[in-house]
């Protein structure tokens, strides 16, 4: 599996706990997302095109969309707006290696149990435990709905780099869009977990 960086401080792949969310229910909404064999083959075809872009990605993602926006910079400062520049590197190469994880990993339990634990890294129950800062106590998941469109119509320069056919770059788009409603749907659970 490729990584981003030798070490990825707080970065548990392998050894999140179990999700409450069964293998089954993966498989249930896959079918609600509409997932194919397609959407598979051009998800890891994604991840070859985004192997190498991952920082400047998340560089863009982080400095120049959610850095201006305030509600949302907000989640990544001190409770008095002060910036964590160690915290900022930490969960950057996480979220590096989310992307890989996204288009490359299978949808095993593994891969289940690490998204439960990154909801969980969003919520109340262990924002800020993983990397020991003083910022907000949980990301809304509205915010986070919300900025999966963001993430979905900013990455398709990137899917383009590598001179792909306009039909291939639409299908990766395709099927990362449907990975992140898929991740987005996970992740709610934490939220809402009497009515998930």
């Amino acid at each position: 599996m490729k990584k981003v960086a030798e070490q990825i401080s707080g970065y548990t792949y392998g050894g999140a706990d179990a999700s409450p969310v069964s293998l089954q229910d993966l498989e249930n909404i896959k079918i609600s997302v509409g997932w194919t064999d397609e959407d598979e083959r051009y998800r890891h075809m994604a991840g070859d095109v985004l192997s190498d872009q991952t920082k400047p990605l998340v560089d863009r993602w982080r400095r120049e969309i959610i850095g201006s926006i305030p509600n949302l910079s907000r989640h990544s400062r001190t409770p008095d707006g002060e910036p964590l520049p160690e915290y900022q590197t930490k969960s950057g190469l996480r979220f590096e290696q989310w992307v890989l994880d996204t288009c490359c990993r299978p949808y095993d339990q593994d891969w289940l149990n690490y998204q439960h634990e990154i909801a969980l890294r969003h919520t109340s129950l262990k924002k800020n435990a993983t990397d020991g800062v003083d910022s907000t106590p949980y990301v809304p998941l509205r915010d986070i709905i919300a900025f999966i469109a963001v993430m979905n119509e900013t990455i398709k320069p990137y899917l383009s780099a590598k001179g792909h056919t306009v039909e291939d770059v639409k299908n990766m788009h395709r099927a990362w869009t449907k990975s992140l409603q898929l991740q987005v749907a996970l992740w709610a659970q934490p939220y809402a977990k009497s009515e998930w």
